[in-house]
């Protein structure tokens, strides 16, 4: 089961037995690097420890897991339409995005990125939320959008916070490169709906918040109405899936017969409180005790594009130490601690897909400065080649135990996972290895991975929708009055009515968000 030496009709797609000249070497390497290979016992002990973090986060006792309840109920069915505004904030440089949507389909998309300074994102956060309402100020006019009808707004806030309704969140930390500590426990949606009225905007109505994990999930759904899990395998690593409401004991407000909602795991956490300790190599701890979040986002160093290159040159690093690689080299040469991107991972990788080539992985030294038949041999590149697929099968391994738990917990049978982010895209041999391990892991599952691109923006205008979609049905049902509820659907139409107003302002579908990778 799930052993890293695949079967024949496997192909490049296994890890193949390290063989060098020397025997004697290859077994040291071999005997150093045993510990990266999970035993079926470890895998049985990991999917467990998965399934009973979800369990205790669902049932609000302690776990590593968050299990956020998005307050989303239910995922795209085809009727979205109008016209939205997107606010995706993540990193430093953030996008305003117009959607326009019929019939589920984007007609149209048209985005700008804003640069935030540093004295913005380490300052007053007010002014922070103030500035993000100038911008979209700024983009309106760009478009010449109208500011006397209402646009309904979804906004991905790509950072930790505590979700009360769908349309409103309390941020736990900033993370990444923000800090604005005046703003911490605070409402993010109100801010940003405070700063908009202030600015002259009191036509738009920020109508939700999610992040880009969540985003994935529905824009996959879009896709594929048989998407039932998001997944980000980027710079960060999360996953959302579409979980039965009876099952979820946190909910604020009032219920409306919900028979599902998507919850957002935030699994970079998984196994801060010791529980897969039982994988931990002296590796993975020299890693962790080298990052600037110690004991914490332990799921994430082993499979995340932030820490798989200093994985590698962690071990790689060992090797060298015990005179097992690079023994004719200066180790003046060797990568400086957290100068070994994943990037080179997924480069050395191609070898793997390329026969008997060394190619990529020469390519890789190069930068380096390490020279051919000088400072290293053909045994050199073969021992770093085995100790990158080593590395990266193991984080395809992880990724599919708790794919597959979450599969093996849904009743249906057909499931496609919507995945994005820049591991996932350009790593070679990942989606491989994920779909054989998962096929092992959940047998009488019939799954699809899919890749579901920028759900951060077409995510936050699908969810607007479906957040109109909402509150139309709430209305009514509280009404008890068809009237009623025709009126609301009016009012609807008059929020999505922009798009007819909007022919001749923008100019289509702009396709620059085809380059934005995903980071969690």
């Amino acid at each position: 089961m799930c052993g890293v030496t695949g079967n024949a009709q496997d192909g490049n797609y296994k890890v193949n037995d390290l063989q060098l000249k020397d025997n004697k070497r290859a077994q040291f390497v071999k005997e150093s690097l045993k510990n990266l290979i999970l035993s079926n016992e470890q895998i049985e002990k990991v999917g467990e420890a998965f399934k009973q973090e979800m369990s205790s986060a669902l049932d609000e006792k302690t776990s590593s897991l968050q299990m956020e309840n998005t307050y989303i109920p239910e995922l795209p069915n085809g009727s979205e339409e109008g016209t939205y505004l997107a606010l995706d904030l993540g990193g430093t440089n953030f996008r305003i995005i117009l959607l326009e949507l019929a019939n589920g389909e984007f007609l149209k998309e048209d985005f700008k990125f804003y640069h935030i300074s540093d004295e913005a994102r380490l300052g007053c956060g007010i002014e922070l939320f103030n500035y993000l309402a100038e911008c979209v100020k700024d983009f309106m006019t760009l478009k010449n959008m109208p500011f006397d009808m209402k646009i309904p707004m979804g906004f991905t806030f790509s950072f930790p916070m505590k979700q009360h309704s769908l349309h409103s969140a309390e941020l736990v930390t900033w993370t990444k490169s923000f800090n604005c500590p005046s703003v911490v426990g605070c409402d993010v949606v109100q801010l940003l709906q405070t700063s908009l009225r202030k600015h002259g905007m009191r036509n738009i109505e920020v109508l939700c918040i999610l992040n880009d994990t969540t985003g994935t999930l529905v824009e996959g759904a879009r896709l594929d109405a048989k998407t039932r899990i998001g997944m980000i395998l980027g710079t960060g690593s999360n996953a959302a899936f579409l979980e039965r409401a009876d099952r979820v004991h946190h909910w604020e407000g009032e219920r409306h017969g919900e028979k599902n909602v998507i919850i957002d795991i935030e699994w970079g956490a998984f196994g801060d409180k010791g529980t897969i300790d039982f994988i931990r190599t002296e590796h993975d701890k020299e890693v962790d005790n080298g990052s600037l979040l110690k004991r914490s986002f332990t799921f994430e160093k082993y499979i995340s594009g932030k820490y798989l290159g200093e994985v590698v040159r962690v071990v790689l690093k060992s090797l060298c130490d015990k005179n097992l690689l690079f023994t004719k080299a200066s180790k003046d040469l060797f990568p400086a601690p957290w100068k070994f991107g994943t990037d080179n991972v997924s480069h050395i990788e191609e070898d793997a897909l390329n026969g008997c080539s060394n190619t990529s992985t020469v390519k890789v030294l190069d930068k380096f400065n390490y020279r051919f038949n000088i400072d290293y041999d053909e045994d050199d590149i073969k021992v770093i080649q085995y100790t990158t697929a080593l590395v990266s099968y193991r984080a395809a391994l992880l990724v599919s135990i708790c794919t597959s738990v979450l599969l093996n917990r849904m009743t249906e049978t057909d499931i496609t996972v919507a995945v994005d982010g820049s591991v996932y895209k350009h790593h070679p041999r990942l989606k491989k290895w994920m779909v054989q391990l998962i096929k092992e892991l959940s047998p009488e599952k019939n799954f699809h991975l899919m890749l579901a691109e920028d759900g951060s923006g077409k995510g936050a205008g699908l969810v607007s929708a479906i957040a109109q979609r909402i509150n139309t049905r709430n209305v009514c049902i509280t009404n008890g009055n068809h009237n009623n509820g025709h009126a609301m659907n009016g009012h609807g139409k008059e929020m999505n009515g922009l798009g007819k107003h909007m022919n001749g302002h923008h100019n289509g579908v702009v396709n620059g968000s085809n380059g934005i990778h995903n980071g969690h």
